[in-house]
């Protein structure tokens, strides 16, 4: 009997393996940057902008070496980055209820011996607003704006993988 309850016990063991291989879930990898992206200049209009900081951090984290303006390397230029705030509902009373952020971000790449990409894109959040928890609601908005940037520098490295 134990012999059976072993075998069984295998059995289903085997079978869980080879239904978790034949579904074909893999874990995702990260992001690998083209070779010639390897060494990049990193400009901007602002260089001392929360987002130009968070993209060198990624950069330095996916093992992107950066350096001094040369012909042989890439350079990344990174345009300023833009928050719009919209209102997108109201309390009875007239005080706006909720907003709606649009962060605009634009950069190029000039690669050796390439036409220079231009790429631009925008992330949307929306947040609501109380008057009552002044205080609250502003730390909320500065870590949401702080998330935005986050994603944004991670979405740019990103679209330079695909490159």
């Amino acid at each position: 009997m134990a012999a059976f309850n072993a075998i069984k016990n295998g059995l289903a063991l085997v079978l869980v393996c080879f239904l978790l291989t034949s579904c074909g879930f893999h874990l995702k990898k990260a992001s690998s940057l083209p070779d010639d992206l390897k060494q990049i200049t990193l400009i901007g209009d602002d260089e001392k902008s929360a987002l130009f900081s968070a993209l060198k951090s990624e950069l330095i984290a996916s093992d992107v070496k950066l350096v001094a303006a040369s012909k042989k390397s890439a350079q990344l230029y990174l345009f300023k980055d833009q928050l719009e705030r919209q209102t997108l509902s109201l309390f009875q009373n007239g005080q706006v209820a909720e907003y709606e952020l649009t962060y605009s971000v634009a950069f190029v790449i000039n690669r050796p011996n390439a036409e220079p990409i231009e790429k631009r894109f925008e992330l949307y959040r929306n947040y609501q607003d109380d008057p009552d928890n002044a205080l609250a609601k502003a730390k909320e908005l500065a870590l949401i704006i702080s998330e935005i940037r986050q994603q944004a520098s991670r979405r740019i490295l990103r679209e330079l993988s695909q490159l």
